[in-house]
């Protein structure tokens, strides 16, 4: 009869600490032993547990995907204006907004179909076969069978097709790195765990999708499917949002507050011009159409693209591949980037830093796996053929050893344990290869690690045949096998307590420890033995291994903090290590380091209290890493969330900014970004920031030299409306204004060059209205110099007896003057252009106005224009007239710059 105590309780499994319970425990709750499961209750638990594979998420059908891309502010700003025109009969116009927003629509449902492939890429990690015994009898099965209470079997090379319970482990190492942040391969045990320990610390555990490295096991499975650690992540993935970008939350807001606008002066101007002035109602709706189609910004969505799509140029030439091309402008409001250690900040290439022998401490030059580098004690380079503890400790650290170092066209990778990589390292710095080793000093039996002995030990004969036992291993492990020491003057006793203070100190550091000794005897039996092992050896040297900084990264950082963004790091890996490499980098220096732990137990509120005063967190999970996005995003926020593994996939996905390492990174990462770097290179994030606070003062340029224009169409004709003048433009020449100056001048500022210290300035914040103060004063300013130029100048030709047409003219082409010479002012909002690179430092500026003085000319002397839009010729004296109204612009903008920056500087001295 088969046992339904397992399967009435599913929802208890899922919360059961599996890695907290003893080996008899687990067996009797899942009711399994040493013959594993029979095949009836498997078809019972299938039954009840499903198949061991990730549900696929519900996702919206295509047709609906693709409408709901049409849901964006912008794009109804530009079928607004497409509407427009086509009521005008402008048809070339409303072809090319339509084909404007039927673009961005497409790309939009492309983007958003790549990012759904993120789950799928976590779902092809799960292992598609497993090794089972059931019935007593050993099979290989499609791990999508497996079910709660069977026991696996586990050998190197083999991906971990569930969450395993190991019940028996030999010298096993799992590489956790996707999952947990770990940089190293964890070696397991099937000792207990605390309850609440953290995935990274349940060695007794195996989770599925993570890679055996090394070494065999057997375990039984408590998780399957959407209940393993994976599993979870998935369910974080599907059920994060991504957010808005600052800007486009922006302009949303902008663009309804100028819609409301914009309608509510067309109906007062329509009711003012009928009502008030008598004038034909016929006349006065195609004048209010013309109004909004001045007022609504047409240009912007397409100006957004353009410089957006620059900055995507210039970011992938620096190994920045933007994904979702908002992203470019959010990069440049980021205020808080949390990057992960391993692979990002650091290399992920383990090397020895530092070796403390008996009568010196030892410092090594170089980092990764490139095998340069100096050995300096006190600063000052030293010879290690004149330390024989430091020759010998190099020469066992290169015997006792599994690894093997390889270079292919000039890049240098390690095969094996990636600390047994850092000591062939540091052999081929001092020209002793593993290649070399083998050779002089060939092996003739060896130890392999095991957790419970907690050393390698090797067993080798010299080029004179004399016999050697060497050993690495846990420290405290290796001074219990020690009686001498070797320093400069031979053999001594052994200092315990100098060790002891020593292992201290350079664990402080965050240095991951390992002891070599020696011992200048045969084996027992001429084969190594455990009881070979327990006395009598020589202590050489304790060596420290990290996985140093990025000398680019600790560069980038300083740049970053430069720049008022704070930089935390958030990694699975060691408080101690973590601390002791953001030392190196400046990240968290003097700041208390929380741990995953310690994240746990606070709730929400205490952890957006806290979190901006901490910058390293230690030991985290996938959810503590998204709580820790979605607490700086409460705080106000705006947050760039770097990482390579799958356990980084949700929080990338709920940043603001969400970078993907290209290199090391797992495909569930990249999907879930907005951005993925080519190098894995933090300075390129850097770059990045740079190149999106380029793009954002671009947009804000062409915003406050787009808004005047319109303004100073709208202020010439309200004012002609109300003073009962006869209309400066026609509704057809005010298209042509818009037309002529979106498409030429305004798309010039796309490709502005970065201001000076752009990077010096505190970003910007995300509360931060689009049109502050000054940019309404601005506004309004030049709305009103257009107008006294376009109006006054129209109604003084009228005045001295040139006809309505004439005067019309010179009004279009004073408007348009005026253009050409504020774009000129807007290269700088603040500095002045009076100077060579300000009047020509931007060659697209000059083509701009060169193409748009050229348009002009045609508008004005083309008999076909002359048809459309009713302009006439002019004498040089009325070009010349024209010319001064957009010169009048210029001067007066340079002016009011001038008495800014002299007020700001008086300012500054006077708080000083």
């Amino acid at each position: 009869m088969t046992d339904h105590r397992v399967t009435d309780h599913t929802e208890t499994l899922r919360q059961t600490a599996w890695h907290a319970l003893t080996l008899p425990e687990v067996r009797q709750i899942l009711h399994t032993d040493s013959a594993g499961l029979k095949t009836d209750e498997v078809n019972d638990r299938f039954a009840r547990f499903g198949p061991n594979s990730l549900i696929p998420p519900k996702r919206r059908g295509p047709l609906l995907r693709l409408l709901l891309q049409f849901h964006n502010v912008l794009l109804y700003i530009m079928i607004a204006a497409a509407a427009i025109t086509a009521v005008l009969g402008h048809w070339v116009d409303t072809g090319v907004l339509l084909a404007a927003v039927i673009i961005n629509v497409i790309i939009g449902f492309i983007q958003e179909g790549k990012a759904e492939t993120a789950l799928d890429s976590i779902r092809a990690m799960l292992s598609p076969h497993a090794t089972v015994i059931r019935d007593g009898t050993r099979y290989e099965i499609d791990a999508a069978g497996l079910v709660p209470g069977d026991l696996v079997l586990l050998a190197s090379g083999d991906r971990v097709p569930a969450d395993i319970r190991l019940i028996s482990v030999k010298e096993l190492q799992v590489e956790e790195a996707a999952l947990t942040g770990e940089s190293l391969p964890v070696r397991k045990r099937i000792e207990t765990a605390l309850p609440d320990t953290l995935p990274g610390d349940r060695y007794g555990m195996a989770f599925s999708g993570t890679l055996v490295v090394y070494g065999q096991a057997s375990g039984i499975v408590v998780a399957t499917g959407s209940a393993t650690e994976l599993g979870k992540i998935n369910r974080l993935l599907e059920d994060t949002q991504h957010l808005s970008t600052p800007l486009l939350r922006q302009i949303d807001h902008f663009g309804f507050k100028l819609a409301v606008f914009i309608l509510a002066a067309s109906a007062a101007t329509f009711l003012l011009g009928t009502l008030w002035r008598n004038h034909a109602p016929a006349e006065m709706f195609m004048m209010a159409v013309a109004l909004i189609a001045s007022a609504i910004p047409e240009g912007l969505p397409a100006i957004m693209t353009v410089t957006l799509a620059l900055g995507v140029q210039r970011m992938a030439r620096r190994n920045a591949i933007i994904r979702r091309l908002p992203a470019v402008e959010a990069l440049g409001s980021v205020t808080v980037i949390c990057s992960d250690k391993t692979g990002t900040l650091t290399r992920n290439e383990m090397t020895v830093q530092r070796i403390v022998c008996a009568d010196h401490t030892i410092d090594v030059s170089g980092v990764g796996y490139v095998p340069t580098g100096e050995y300096s004690i006190d600063g000052h380079t030293i010879d290690p053929a004149h330390y024989p503890a430091l020759t010998l400790a190099i020469r066992s650290g290169v015997l006792c050893n599994d690894a093997l170092l390889r270079e292919k066209d000039g890049l240098w990778s390690v095969e094996g344990d990636p600390t047994e990589g850092a000591l062939l390292i540091l052999g081929a710095k001092n020209g002793f290869s593993n290649h070399h080793a083998n050779a002089a000093w060939p092996r003739r039996d060896v130890i392999p690690f095991e957790s419970q002995h907690s050393f390698m030990a090797t067993y080798h004969h010299d080029n004179e045949n004399e016999p050697w036992i060497f050993v690495k291993g846990a420290p405290e492990r290796i001074l219990d096998m020690c009686t001498t020491q070797l320093q400069q003057n031979g053999k001594q006793p052994i200092d315990i307590d100098y060790w002891q203070r020593m292992v201290s100190a350079t664990a402080a550091k965050g240095l991951r420890l390992l002891a070599l000794a020696c011992k200048r005897s045969a084996p027992q039996e001429d084969s190594l033995k455990i009881s070979d092992m327990k006395t009598g050896f020589t202590l050489l040297a304790l060596v420290g291994i990290i996985d140093p900084p990025r000398e680019e990264a600790v560069q980038a950082v300083a740049e970053c903090h430069r720049a008022g963004i704070r930089v935390k790091m958030i990694t699975g890996d060691h408080a101690e290590t973590a601390r002791a490499v953001g030392a190196q980098l400046a990240i968290g220096v003097g700041r208390p380091v929380l741990t995953g732990m310690e994240i746990a137990a606070m709730d929400d509120d205490t952890l957006r209290d806290i979190v901006m005063d901490v910058d390293i967190f230690a030991r985290t999970s996938p959810e503590h890493k998204l709580r820790l996005v979605k607490a700086l995003q409460a705080g106000g926020q705006v947050v760039a969330m770097t990482g390579d593994g799958v356990n980084d996939a949700p929080a990338l996905k709920r940043a603001d900014v969400g970078v993907a390492m290209g290199m090391k990174g797992t495909e569930a990462a990249k999907e879930a970004s907005d951005m993925v770097l080519a190098d894995d290179n933090f300075a390129t994030i850097a770059y990045a920031v740079r190149e999106g606070r380029v793009v954002y003062d671009n947009l804000k340029k062409f915003i406050l030299f787009m808004l005047p224009t319109n303004g100073g169409e709208a202020l010439v004709i309200i004012a002609a409306i109300l003073f009962e003048f006869t209309l400066p433009l026609t509704p057809a020449q005010v298209l042509w204004i818009n037309m002529v100056t979106v498409s030429t001048l305004g798309l010039a500022l796309a490709f502005e060059p970065a201001e000076r210290n752009i990077m010096n300035h505190r970003p910007r914040s995300p509360k931060e209205a689009l049109l502050s103060g000054f940019f309404v004063w601005r506004v309004l300013m030049v709305s009103v110099l257009m107008m006294i130029g376009g109006l006054g100048l129209f109604l003084w030709e009228q005045h001295i007896g040139v006809s309505t047409e004439t005067a019309r003219t010179m009004a279009v082409n004073a408007i348009v003057m005026s253009e050409m010479f504020y774009l000129i002012n807007s290269r700088h909002t603040f500095a002045s252009v009076l100077h060579l690179e300000g009047l020509t430092g931007n060659r697209y500026v000059l083509l701009a106005i060169a193409a748009c003085l050229l348009l002009q000319i045609a508008y004005t002397h083309l008999p076909t224009m002359q048809s459309i839009f009713n302009s006439t010729d002019l004498t040089m004296l009325q070009w010349c007239k024209s010319i001064a109204a957009g010169l009048m612009v210029f001067c007066v903008i340079e002016i009011e710059k001038s008495v800014i920056r002299h007020t700001r500087l008086a300012s500054v001295v006077t708080s000083a």
